[in-house]
């Protein structure tokens, strides 16, 4: 069974939560916290990996936040997997960091590449503004 990180999960989700503030309403991490049912510890380390990545940007002080660094049609759910799971890889041998040595000879090699293709074309077509509207008719 292919399966998300918790990482990739949440990540998502807190992304959710931040783009329906978008432009200029802030949301906390204790919101985001309370909304999505994640602890605060794990989302700090999953929204410092984000910010890093330019994809969210935080504002100090009373009515500070979490913001989006860009449009929610701008961000798109595999820009956001990508920062937190790394490239898409639906088995080992196709993960740059593992490789595989029978990628030549390996009858499957080439279906799994094209289906971590597939998905990733489409949840490149899937956007933030598209996760508000609950639109994933792409």
């Amino acid at each position: 069974m292919l399966r998300l990180s918790t990482k990739g999960q949440y990540g998502v989700r807190a992304m959710f939560e931040i783009a329906r503030g978008f432009p200029d309403s802030p949301v906390t991490i204790k919101e985001i916290s309370k909304r999505q049912d994640v602890s605060v510890a794990y989302l700090e380390q999953i929204l410092n990996k984000l910010r890093k990545a330019d994809l969210i940007m935080s504002r100090k002080g009373p009515g500070g936040g979490y913001l989006l660094s860009k449009r929610p049609e701008d961000i798109s759910i595999a820009s956001i997997l990508n920062e937190l799971e790394g490239p898409f890889a639906i088995t080992s041998c196709l993960d740059p960091s593992e490789g595989c040595v029978r990628a030549d000879r390996c009858i499957t090699h080439l279906l799994w590449k094209a289906l971590g293709e597939q998905i990733e074309s489409y949840l490149n077509t899937i956007t933030l503004k598209n996760l508000i509207a609950g639109d994933f008719s792409k």
